[in-house]
């Protein structure tokens, strides 16, 4: 919570789950869990990699399993979601079910009476502190890093801008991960591939109660940032349920 504010026992409960990766081949797989929902959550967060290969009958299924669900749903795409360069339309597909899909910008949710924000970006890989990659040398080298810098600072405005909303909690979703500590039990030499310290710099300068991504299937659930925000990567292999529930508590009105 940001310092200093008072709470009175107010949470939101939070749902999430990452890289479901469905296909036609499995609908319906996780609707009876999805629709559970009311019941325990007040949101929905989806941390990206929806899809197999970022198709749209793929989306499809994506948008049936959460479509009136009860509780508002929101999401960011991962990298499987981009790869049939679909993007846009995997997008509309799940808009048009009604999910919020994030890329730089935020949504406001009403809980409890209270605010709670929820910023999103994709992020991209580079690496962490001491160990990444730098924006120098060859064009490509160069845009490979400007896509990280441009993700987090996409990130950075969305959460910087809920602090104007009044926000009792703010969260930062994300697919790729914000701090290695989220990716112990991965190969350590794909550490750079998974995530970038870039995210966790946004995540701290704009402040954020929780952050939670996925992308990370071999990785760990819980993390922090440096400056002690909690991390929580829920990849659905490495949560192994359906989704992920946290209690967040919400600063007094």
């Amino acid at each position: 919570m940001t310092p200093g504010a008072e709470r009175d026992g107010a949470v939101v409960r939070v749902a999430a789950v990452g890289d479901i990766h469905l296909s036609p081949d499995c609908r319906g797989l996780l609707r009876p869990s999805f629709e559970t929902l009311p019941l325990c959550a007040d949101v929905l967060l989806l941390a990206g990699d929806l899809t197999r290969h970022g198709t749209v009958p793929e989306a499809e299924v994506v948008a049936e399993e959460v479509r009136d669900l009860g509780v508002p749903v929101v999401a960011v795409l991962g990298n499987h979601d981009y790869h049939s360069e679909r993007e846009a339309d995997v997008t509309r597909v799940l808009a048009e079910a009604g999910v919020a899909v994030l890329e730089g910008d935020r949504v406001v949710l009403p809980v409890a009476g209270r605010k709670v924000g929820v910023a999103g970006a994709k992020g991209f890989c580079g690496g962490f502190a001491g160990r990444s990659a730098g924006e120098f040398g060859e064009r490509e080298m160069k845009d490979f890093v400007r896509t990280a810098r441009r993700g987090a600072e996409g990130l950075r405005r969305a959460l910087a801008d809920m602090s104007a909303d009044g926000c009792a909690a703010r969260i930062a979703l994300t697919h790729f991960a914000p701090v290695p500590d989220t990716l112990a039990g991965e190969p350590i030499e794909i550490y750079p591939f998974l995530g970038s310290y870039l995210l966790a710099e946004a995540i701290d300068e704009a402040g954020a109660d929780l952050a939670v991504h996925g992308h990370a299937h071999l990785g760990t659930e819980h993390g922090m940032t440096a400056g002690g925000v909690r991390v929580r990567n829920v990849a659905q292999p490495v949560i192994g349920r359906a989704f992920a529930l946290y209690h967040l508590p919400l600063a007094a009105s």
